[in-house]
């Protein structure tokens, strides 16, 4: 079982935020995966199926951003499973917009949802877990950071957006694998064919 989490923060008025890319991260595999109904666990939203070989459950935490870790914990604590069970969707700063890579363990670089995962999963192991990183680009200071990242996507980059969500959902198998390398370099072949 592998347990794969997007973040982002509940309700409609956030649903196209740049912090809000996790999430939409998530909802595509499980459109394109076919995973099952949503269910309420966990503090928040779960969806299981299957990508190749691996079973995995879906997670939206419900707590906004700053208490990701929570509904991360509970569900680490359920499947009895370790951190390296992990697998985070997140938005990026230091990333230029719509590039992906993967990284494991590391800091949190300010992120909020990582900063909550890295405090709540601390008695459960190293935080080793897999990072999917969604750029999102830096504002250029940091005094505008708070306002780009829970700004909506304009509509010059809904298709690149879209391009990217494709990508990594079409792509997901490699990371079920755990071939991070393979899936970083099939997901920059599908946007350069953009």
């Amino acid at each position: 079982m592998q347990i794969w989490t997007g973040l982002g923060n509940p309700g409609p008025q956030y649903a196209l935020h740049r912090h809000n890319v996790g999430f939409l991260a998530a909802d595509v595999i499980a459109d394109m995966h076919g995973f099952g109904p949503v269910q309420k666990k966990f503090s928040g939203w779960v969806q299981e199926g299957r990508i190749g070989a691996a079973k995995i459950l879906l997670l939206k935490p419900a707590t906004f951003m700053n208490e990701s870790g929570r509904a991360v914990a509970e569900a680490l604590r359920f499947f009895k499973l370790e951190p390296s069970a992990l697998t985070v969707f997140h938005d990026e700063l230091d990333l230029a917009p719509f590039k992906v890579k993967v990284k494991v363990g590391g800091g949190h670089a300010g992120h909020n949802g990582l900063r909550s995962i890295d405090r709540h999963i601390a008695s459960l192991g190293a935080p080793d877990y897999r990072r999917v990183r969604i750029g999102i680009g830096h504002p250029g200071h940091k005094d505008r950071v708070h306002g780009h990242v829970l700004s909506n996507y304009a509509k010059a980059e809904q298709d690149d957006l879209a391009a990217v969500l494709g990508a990594i959902g079409a792509e997901a198998a490699w990371l079920a694998e755990h071939n991070d390398p393979r899936f970083m370099s099939e997901v920059a072949l599908r946007l350069q064919d953009e």
